[in-house]
């Protein structure tokens, strides 16, 4: 039987496409993810720390379940790891794609580019 831990996070070879990209397609999940990018673990609070907790439990919950990262509790303490070596076997390119990118304001339109 698995452990409980494990039951949280997907395995590498179960992570979706679809799932990745709707987790990524937030503006407070992309950011934590920018957090993440050096590739060190981090404490859930240095990460989120100005969100109220209801809303970080369901922006990390929707991270992990969809495979983007993985928590280790420690303690009292939740630390929180990109899985970027998962994601880059899965998905090649896609992680430092996203993390190229930067949001635009809401309200900003696209640059129209000649065809």
């Amino acid at each position: 039987m698995a452990a409980a831990a494990d039951l949280t996070h997907p395995a590498a070879h179960r992570i979706e496409l679809v799932e990745v990209l709707a987790a990524l397609g937030h503006p407070v999940r992309l950011e934590i993810v920018r957090k993440l990018a050096s590739g060190e673990e981090a404490f859930c609070g240095e990460v989120v720390p100005d969100l109220p907790r209801s809303s970080v439990t369901h922006h990390l919950k929707t991270l992990r379940e969809s495979g983007v990262i993985r928590r280790r509790p420690s303690g009292r303490k939740l630390y929180l790891a990109l899985r970027r070596d998962d994601l880059d076997e899965c998905f090649p390119g896609l992680l430092e794609l996203v993390l190229a990118c930067r949001s635009r304001p809401l309200d900003s339109e696209c640059d129209e580019q000649p065809l």
